[in-house]
């Protein structure tokens, strides 16, 4: 696994791809902040679950901690770090940018609008003790290196009988902790950035998602 001097280094070079200004039926923006620390030696990065609540289409999804982008937010940046001291009291006030993650579409269902998601990475040198909201199960911090291993690479199922898959990371309980969709694609991305790519997955979706998930 790179070292933070190195990960740095990758993203100074890193161009990524934005969505701007956002596509019709596409009106809404939402932001994630990838928090990367170093502890006991290793590069570890931010995962929370989110809470769970019905009506919710992330309910208990493991994620980055990020949200909507707020009108007084002014940014995605700092819609991303507004969230991140929220949900899990990390700031990220005077934590090093390190750089930004291509511009995503996630969508709440098949029929709803794509809301495009901005993602951007963050050293915090010396990360606080979480305080976690009421939008948020739990939260820790996770071995990047780990997400690496192979035995932690599994299919995603869902939909009616489970027949739809996604590649999925097991960071947890295997029951619980699986990260999947829009989190797993940033992580994707942040490997590829990083000379670290995931290995090519087959994703197995409704037709009407496809689009979606490969813009």
């Amino acid at each position: 696994m790179p070292s933070l001097d190195e990960i740095r280094g990758a993203f100074a070079a890193h161009a990524p791809r934005l969505v701007h200004p956002l596509p019709d039926g596409a009106t809404r923006g939402a932001a994630v902040a990838i928090c990367l620390c170093e502890r006991r030696g290793e590069a570890q990065v931010l995962f929370i679950e989110r809470a769970r609540r019905e009506g919710d289409p992330w309910s208990g999804h493991m994620a980055f901690p990020g949200g909507r982008i707020d009108p007084g937010d002014g940014s995605a940046r700092r819609a991303a770090e507004r969230e991140t001291l929220e949900e899990v009291g990390v700031s990220l006030a005077r934590a090093e940018r390190l750089g930004r993650l291509d511009d995503m579409r996630g969508h709440e269902a098949a029929d709803h609008p794509a809301l495009v998601v901005s993602g951007f990475v963050y050293h915090v040198p010396d990360p606080p003790e979480l305080r976690i909201s009421d939008e948020v199960e739990a939260a820790f911090w996770f071995p990047l290196a780990q997400l690496l291993a192979p035995e932690r690479h599994v299919d995603h199922c869902f939909g009616p009988a489970n027949q739809y898959r996604y590649p999925g990371l097991v960071v947890g309980h295997p029951e619980r902790h699986v990260v999947w969709g829009l989190t797993y694609r940033f992580l994707e991305i942040f490997f590829a950035a990083v000379g670290k790519p995931l290995p090519q997955r087959r994703i197995e979706l409704p037709p009407e998602w496809q689009r979606l998930v490969h813009e």
